[in-house]
């Protein structure tokens, strides 16, 4: 009798059922991978044991820091010196060679060192965090501070790593456009860097698509037509003799030294997680402003691994080798979307050591997403500016 009232009570009352543990690992990591997001991770540990063991195993990690401490004791690298002259256009001397015997010890300003990462969260960001963390406020009388090397070594199998710097390293002023992307192995392979020295948007209305890459192909055949309604110059494709003389040409310089700069210092804070996760396929480096990219690939990856970098001994960074540049510059620039760059310049940087090699410009313009990889076409299309750089 009291094993039929058993019988009838689970029929009437069955256990419940966690439809949720039916899901399998490989669906739930699925989930997990696209979430990316490390905090959320982190939150995604405390639902259950399950969960605890799973994020460890994810491939997709995004890490985005809230704020950046400046470290005192380094100060801003001088880069005396970094520049020679060697700068040609086809075989021709040009001006801008006498410029580029300056000496920058004094040029560049300081700028915000990003010698320690810092993530500020909760006692929830790590999966040893107890569940009573998440119910509740959150105690901002209890904030840790957890570099991405420390947020990231308990995750064994990452494979695509992103980092987010909440801002850029170099403070430029409002309206100055500052863009570069840089690939490093042990150390620098490439880096294009786009400027202007300010952006004006059009105000008209939204023209159609298929006019604006009308407009655009028509800019890029007809740079000639490039010129604003106030500039005295007429812009034949080359540099103006003004631009050698009002401070344009130093301040590029001051940009490309100082987006080098910057690419170094990024690099230089990678190698300890590079060294930890060695099972990583790509590493992306990035900010909140999108001012910079520092990019590494499977191959760079094992290739600082097997031959470490040489740092600079000026400050925490990785040393600049010496480089063969190509300028490119137009006064004024339009792009299909009605926007026009006002001093537009593009810079492409190879280190001396690497042998020439025959291109076609596509991995400049690639470089940029939309708009500023069609600008990169267009000031491809213009006359090219060899320059040269010591290490520094």
């Amino acid at each position: 009798m009291e094993s039929f009232r058993s019988d009838l009570r689970g029929r009437i009352y069955p256990e419940p059922v966690d439809h949720f543990d039916r899901i399998p690992d490989s669906v739930l990591l699925l989930v997990f991978n696209n979430i990316g997001d490390v905090k959320a991770l982190g939150r995604c540990c405390l639902v259950s044991k399950r969960f605890n063991s799973l994020v460890p195993l994810v491939d997709t990690v995004i890490v985005r820091v809230d704020c950046v401490i400046s470290d005192d004791d380094s100060s801003s690298p001088s880069a005396s010196n970094a520049v020679t002259s060697a700068v040609t256009s086809g075989k021709s001397r040009h001006p801008i060679s006498s410029l580029f015997r300056l000496v920058f010890s004094g040029l560049l300003k300081p700028f915000q060192s990003i010698s320690q990462f810092i993530s500020v969260s909760s006692r929830y960001a790590g999966a040893s965090a107890s569940a009573d963390d998440v119910d509740g406020d959150f105690d901002h009388t209890f904030v840790t501070h957890h570099s991405p090397t420390q947020v990231l070594k308990n995750f064994n199998e990452i494979k695509f790593l992103r980092i987010e710097l909440p801002s850029g390293e170099l403070g430029i002023d409002d309206g100055v456009l500052l863009k570069w992307r840089a690939d490093f192995g042990s150390t620098l392979d490439n880096c294009v860097i786009l400027g202007a020295s300010s952006v004006i948007h059009s105000n008209n209305s939204v023209r159609s698509e298929d006019e604006q890459c009308r407009n655009g192909w028509e800019n890029e055949n007809n740079n000639d037509n490039n010129v604003g309604e106030g500039n005295v110059e007429t812009d034949n494709g080359s540099i103006p003799e003004s631009f050698y003389t009002n401070g344009g040409l130093k301040l590029r310089v001051l940009w490309t030294i100082s987006s080098l700069i910057a690419a170094s210092a990024r690099h230089y804070l990678l190698q300890p997680i590079i060294a930890e996760h060695k099972t990583l396929d790509s590493l992306v480096l990035t900010d909140g402003d999108g001012q910079g990219v520092l990019c590494m690939n499977r191959e760079q990856l094992e290739e600082l691994r097997v031959k470490p970098l040489s740092a600079s001994l000026a400050s925490k960074r990785t040393l600049v080798p010496a480089l063969n540049m190509r300028l490119w510059y137009a006064p004024h620039l339009e792009l299909p979307n009605g926007a026009v760059l006002k001093g537009a310049t593009l810079v492409a940087i190879r280190p001396s050591e690497q042998p020439p090699k025959k291109e076609d410009g596509n991995w400049v313009a690639a470089a940029f997403e939309e708009p500023y990889g069609m600008a990169a076409r267009m000031l491809l299309k213009r006359r090219t500016y060899c320059l040269e750089m010591n290490s520094f």
